[in-house]
């Protein structure tokens, strides 16, 4: 409601402007300093100044004078040196609230937006720096839901990389696995964890002996052309471990709509088609010295601006096929790119792959045609790529890619959604048994590194957290049954490891502390799902009375709204509980989730503080006790939709 008063203020005056001054200046609508100065401010009259050559408060008086009408707006005043602070009318604020007007205040949208994220290399288990990709991205679709936009979620499968390969060496080359032998260990528990110590084994072995790096070039060459026995072991391994990954993510509720993999990105000829496209419209060229002699390269000038100016050469160029004909990771992503947006012509086959506990099914790329027809993928109109800040450059690549192909609208709606790595607090490394020098132990934070080994999979970090918000639970309520005392650790250990991976703004690195995450204080996930619980736990107790909620509108009119929230307390929590629209808003803009996380947490505070001011069941005066019932009620109802739709946090039955 807060946010779709804003937005019809911005039109109204927007309007008002130019019909009045012959102004398009963009009209910003901001919030007051102070509580008391209204409920929002316009600067408006500062940016008219020097156009019509008057002292902004004389503007402002003008504009306050003769402004529309807007519906819900109480009075205009002037304030300052020419702000136009707002006031609502708090009668008609409330009702409007409780006859459930503007719920939803985002203007729809017919484009679809495809967001990838997660994109694990199905060769080990999922780690923790995973879980930030999969949790940003995941909220960052819900924000986008919520807004009422149509999502499409893809999760890149990069089952011919190095990193694949590498698996497949160490099956084959170091413990000679047939096939048939990988395949029994795929039966067994754990197969993403045997993989985990395999691909570091193997890095440890290049080291020892750089010889067998051909084992790695030679394991390349026959999955990319999909040749014997190294192929089949490399999609044995591949397949068993996104399973894994799909396993592990749907633990903390993230689901996929489509896994396009890469095989298929060659197999099917969409890189082929896109080499040609690059060649013909001279996005790339072939080196024929240099270092890159033999190579497919993109000139440095179309991915750096400054390249000219800072003397680039030819070297600084990309490779975008090697000179043994094999395509770089980028090359690829060029095509899977241009297929995203429906450029390219082609489109992979489909098949079901598995269906979700809640009937959500995912679908997987494939080469060859299924009878079952699948939804329509791909066709975006904006795509955001959710990869962590360390691949900016390549990313920068593939949208120089879509321009140098003169696909500019495109490119500029390839957003790329950065973040910064995971790394662990000391404290948790112990907790977890990861062992520690004594320099690391004084760090403030430890990197992880699958290829060393190094690190918390994530499966066990979810683990961990579950049995210490286990042991929380069982002693606050040793008579519920075990069963039921699991799901709700289960509960408050996802919201915890949620919140702590959102609560940050994505260009921060984060040190993951077990302890913090868990804590029922401060900005956690566990306190903001403690006041949902409240907040139900009020209407429980009503009815373990024998009582029902009253019939709120019959007893909230207009008039008893406004007396309700004459004093500045009520209306102060009121305006509080109902911008969730707004923070969802100002979240989008920004692409920032932290930003919605930091609303749940406030919205959270304002609760408990009228929890703990206000002993609503004890109220005597009818009219009061009704609009407090209402107003827990609200509040509930706004923080189980921030929590559940918005940030993917569920809300435990008690805690």
């Amino acid at each position: 409601m807060f946010h779709w008063i804003e937005q019809q203020i911005r039109d109204a005056f927007a309007a008002f402007l130019r019909e009045r001054y012959g102004s398009d200046a963009a009209v910003v609508v901001e919030q007051p300093k102070q509580a008391s100065f209204g409920e929002y401010a316009l600067p408006v009259a500062f940016s008219l100044a020097r156009q019509l050559r008057k002292a902004p408060r004389a503007i402002a008086e003008e504009i306050a004078a003769q402004a529309p009408a807007v519906e819900g707006v109480s009075r205009l005043e002037v304030a300052g040196n020419g702000y136009i602070n707002i006031r609502l009318n708090r009668g008609w604020y409330g009702r409007a609230l409780l006859e459930g007007r503007a719920e939803q205040p985002f203007q729809q949208n017919t484009g679809k937006v495809i967001v990838e994220h997660t994109n694990i290399n199905p060769n080990k288990a999922a780690h923790i720096g995973h879980l930030r990709n999969a949790v940003l991205g995941d909220t960052f679709v819900r924000m986008q839901r919520a807004a009422g936009r149509r999502v499409e979620v893809q999760n890149y499968i990069d089952n011919t990389g190095v990193q694949v390969a590498d698996v497949v060496v160490g099956f084959h080359y170091l413990e000679n696995k047939s096939p048939q032998d990988v395949k029994e260990l795929i039966r067994q528990p754990k197969f993403d964890y045997y993989c985990w110590d395999l691909y570091a084994r193997v890095s440890q072995y290049y080291s020892a002996n750089p010889q067998a790096l051909e084992w790695r070039r030679d394991t390349l060459h026959a999955i990319e052309h999909g040749e014997g026995t190294l192929t089949e072991i490399g999609h044995l391994v591949a397949d068993a471990i996104v399973e894994c990954h799909l396993d592990t993510m749907w633990r903390l509720g993230i689901a996929y709509d489509v896994l396009p993999r890469e095989s298929e990105i060659l197999h099917l000829k969409f890189w082929a088609k896109a080499f040609e496209q690059l060649k013909e419209r001279g996005a790339i060229y072939y080196a024929g010295e240099g270092k890159n002699k033999g190579c497919w390269v993109m000139a440095s000038s179309h991915f750096r601006e400054k390249a000219e100016e800072e003397g680039d050469s030819a070297d600084d160029a990309k490779v975008i096929v090697r000179s043994n004909g094999t395509v770089t990771y980028v090359g690829k992503d060029i095509a899977y790119q241009l297929w995203k947006f429906g450029l390219l012509g082609l489109d992979f086959h489909y098949k079901p792959l598995r269906t979700y506990p809640d009937g959500h099914r995912v679908w997987v790329a494939t080469e060859e045609p299924c009878e079952e027809p699948a939804p329509d993928f791909g066709r975006g109109s904006e795509v955001y790529n959710v990869i962590d800040s360390r691949q900016s450059y390549l990313q920068d690549v593939v949208v120089a890619g879509l321009r140098a192909l003169g696909y500019h609208e495109q490119a500029e709606r390839s957003i790329h959604f950065s973040y910064e790595m995971v790394a662990l607090s000391p404290r948790t490394c112990a907790i977890l048994g990861i062992p520690l020098s004594e320099e690391d132990r004084k760090r403030p934070y430890v990197e992880v590194s699958g290829r060393k080994g190094l690190g918390v999979k994530a499966d066990d970090l979810i683990d961990k957290l579950i049995e210490k918000a286990k042991e929380e639970v069982d002693s606050r309520h040793p008579e519920r049954p075990e069963d039921e005392r699991l799901r709700v650790a289960t509960q408050i250990a996802i919201g915890a490891l949620r919140y702590f991976l959102l609560k940050f703004t994505r260009n921060t690195v984060i040190a993951f502390d077990l302890q913090e995450a868990l804590s029922f204080e401060g900005e956690t996930g566990p306190y903001v799902q403690y006041a949902a619980v409240r907040a139900r736990n009020i209407l429980r107790k009503l009815e373990e009375r024998g009582e029902t909620l009253p019939d709120f509108a019959a007893v909230l009119d207009r008039e008893a709204m406004a007396r309700q929230l004459g004093g500045e307390d009520f209306w102060q929590l009121l305006l509080a509980a109902s911008k969730s629209g707004a923070a969802l808003s100002a979240a989008l803009a920004a692409g920032e989730p932290s930003h919605v996380a930091r609303y749940a947490f406030q919205l959270a505070q304002a609760f408990n503080s009228f929890y703990h001011d206000y002993p609503i069941l004890a109220e005597q005066d009818v009219e009061k006790r009704t609009f407090l019932l209402w107003l827990a009620v609200y509040f509930q109802r706004q923080l189980e939709w921030t929590l559940e739709k918005v940030l993917g946090i569920p809300v435990p039955e008690y805690m």
